[in-house]
């Protein structure tokens, strides 16, 4: 931005309480408030995703944002990018609340944000919180102004932002300046680390001018998205290092399937084992007709997994071999992890702290027992060849073997015994 390419000075650092979590120290970061969820400030990394109907379809953005809480999103970002959804903010936020839902809203703004909040006050209200690109924002003199119209409506409307710099849409003159500073320098450095860190001053300086014009630290989260692993890891490393402002962590663009799924996987976990990010979201291209709850599933199973939080109980399963030539074990551990997390929306309110019990399905003999033991809950089924029973274990103790056509059916009514008899009621 212009006017803003002078390195800042750093704000204060908040306290250094770190919490423990998967062993690594919590980067401790300002807590911003999001309707009633917390981001960074040492609470509990937030899961959230993203909606890709037209807003302006009120029926259509209402279905799908309540598809995506009821998978677990804490926090629905939607497209606002005309007056028509910009009106349609409001109704969509009302429609929620007569159905219960009362996910924080998020306004994803481009180009003409500061023309859609001014013009729509009651879209600018219902809004949880901005989400502004200081690389479109605006261009030449006006950009400048209009970044500063969308900070003032948000301390208007007492509304946190997000500043997400985007590789795809940087700015372009912070850019060219960097290249000059740089074409200058003893040593120049490579054009990577030149367009890493005009990314990263987008985002910093921004958030710093943001401040400037009266905006609380406590109301600004950052994130600066690129597409490759290896960049993303480096950008949030320094963008860390140089900040103390909660951050957004995603790896942009990530793609279909299995690629993008293992792409932000492996960028977003190696900076959540280091400590770093408040709030992600994996951001997957859907197969053609398929749930955009996808994306919610795998941010929940990658925080699980690496021990920062507990969402729906864990199913261990084994992989198969030649001794599990049988289709029966895969089936029940399919049966089993759509059973549980089928009944986890009621669990969370009657059964609290049922997400953190474990369960395994074993194929045979070799394994089965061993794993079965480590499991809350575990059976061992027969393999090729073995005796046609399948011996259960209830935290670590063999309690009955299973026989029969039913022993799926059998199963899951032993979790259901499980969950009823080791997790309370709430007061609720």
């Amino acid at each position: 931005m212009a006017g803003m390419n002078a390195i800042p000075a750093p704000l204060a650092t908040p306290e250094p309480t770190p919490v423990a979590a998967a062993g690594q120290a919590r980067r401790i970061t300002h807590p911003v408030q999001v309707g009633k969820v917390q981001l960074g400030g040492g609470a509990p990394v937030v899961v959230q995703s993203m909606t890709n109907t037209d807003t302006a379809d009120v029926a259509g953005t209402v279905r799908q944002v309540a598809e995506l809480w009821r998978a677990g999103s804490e926090l629905v970002r939607v497209t606002v990018n005309n007056p028509e959804s910009a009106a349609a903010v409001p109704r969509i936020v009302d429609k929620l609340a007569m159905m219960g839902i009362e996910v924080p809203i998020i306004g994803d703004f481009h180009y003409n944000g500061h023309q859609l909040l001014t013009n729509e006050p009651a879209c600018a209200q219902a809004l949880a919180k901005y989400r502004i690109n200081p690389g479109n924002v605006g261009f030449g003199k006006k950009r400048d102004t209009q970044f500063a119209q969308l900070i003032e409506l948000a301390i208007q409307y007492d509304k946190p932002v997000r500043i997400g710099a985007n590789w795809g849409s940087l700015d372009q003159s912070l850019a060219a300046q960097l290249m000059d500073e740089n074409a200058r320098r003893a040593t120049p450095w490579d054009a990577t680390a030149v367009l890493r860190e005009a990314l990263i001053r987008s985002a910093l300086d921004s958030a710093h001018r943001a401040v400037e014009i009266g905006l609380p630290a406590e109301r600004i989260v950052l994130s600066a998205k690129v597409s490759g692993v290896q960049e993303l890891i480096a950008v949030y490393r320094d963008l860390a290092r140089r900040s103390p402002f909660a951050l957004h962590l995603g790896l942009t663009e990530a793609g279909i399937g299995s690629k993008g799924i293992v792409a932000s996987c492996a960028a977003l976990a190696v900076l959540l084992q280091e400590g770093i990010g408040d709030t992600i979201r994996i951001s997957l291209t859907p197969e053609p007709g398929a749930s955009r709850t996808q994306e919610v599933i795998v941010a929940q199973e990658l925080l699980q997994t690496t021990g920062l939080r507990a969402f729906t109980p864990m199913v261990t399963a084994c992989p198969g071999c030649g001794r599990t030539t049988s289709e029966f074990f895969q089936e029940l551990a399919k049966v089993v992890q759509e059973h549980v997390r089928g009944k986890m929306p009621e669990w969370k309110i009657t059964r609290p702290g049922a997400e953190h019990m474990t369960l395994a399905v074993m194929g045979c003999v070799v394994n089965g027992p061993g794993e079965s033991r480590h499991a809350n809950i575990g059976i061992s089924l027969p393999g090729t060849g073995e005796a046609p029973s399948a011996p259960v274990f209830v935290d670590g103790e063999k309690t009955v073997t299973l026989r029969g056509e039913n022993i799926a059916q059998a199963f899951v009514a032993l979790i259901d015994e499980y969950v009823d008899a080791h997790y309370s009621r709430s007061a609720a």
